[in-house]
C-alpha cells in the first residue's frame, strides 16, 4: 500500500502542484460616471461572484486583443484597450470542469467601452453592471484584484490602471 501511494504522489499529485499557473486575460473596463470612475462588472456563470470579464488567451492576438474578446462576449461591450501591457495582475484558483484547482495569473489590460449591446453571446447567462471603483473592490473576491481596484479608486485621474 505505501508503495502504491508514494508512486501516486510522485507520479500524480507531485507534477499537479508544481506546475506554473495557467495566464488568462481580463478585461478593466472604465467609464467616467457622475461620482468618478466606474468600472464594468459581470457575474461568473456558475458561481454568480462579480468578476472582471476574462478568458483564456486566444489564438491569433495578443492579450489586450483576448481581453478585449473576453469584454464582447461576456459584458456586450465594444472595447479599446489603452495599451498593449497590462497594468496588473492578480491570482485566484480555477475550478475545471471535475473540480481539479489549478493556480491562474490574471493579467489584467484597461479598456475603454466605446458601446455596450444589448444582445452578445453570453447574455441571459451573467448579470453586467457598471459600478463605482471603491464599490467594485468590495464586491470581488481575489485579494489582488481588490487592491488593483483600490489603487486605481485612489488615483486621482485614473491612470494608476
Amino acid at each position: 500500500m505505501v508503495p502504491t501511494l508514494s508512486r501516486a504522489w510522485t507520479n500524480l499529485v507531485q507534477p499537479i502542484l508544481s506546475r506554473p499557473r495557467r495566464i488568462q486575460v481580463a478585461a478593466l473596463c472604465l467609464r467616467d460616471g457622475t461620482a468618478g470612475k466606474e468600472v464594468l462588472l459581470i457575474t461568473s456563470r456558475e458561481t454568480k461572484r462579480w468578476v472582471l470579464p476574462k478568458g483564456w488567451p486566444m489564438a491569433g492576438t495578443d492579450g489586450p486583443g483576448s481581453a478585449a474578446q473576453e469584454a464582447w462576449e461576456e459584458a456586450g461591450a465594444r472595447c479599446k484597450y489603452k495599451g498593449r501591457e497590462p497594468v496588473g495582475s492578480y491570482t485566484y484558483g480555477k475550478r475545471l470542469r471535475g473540480g481539479l484547482v489549478i493556480p491562474v495569473e490574471t493579467l489584467v489590460y484597461r479598456m475603454q467601452v466605446e458601446d455596450l449591446e444589448r444582445d452578445y453571446p453570453e447574455v441571459g447567462q451573467r448579470d453586467r453592471r457598471w459600478v463605482p471603483v471603491e464599490e467594485a473592490a468590495d464586491l470581488v473576491h481575489e485579494p489582488g484584484l481588490k487592491t488593483l481596484l483600490l489603487d486605481l479608486a485612489g488615483d486621482a485621474d485614473g491612470t494608476a490602471a
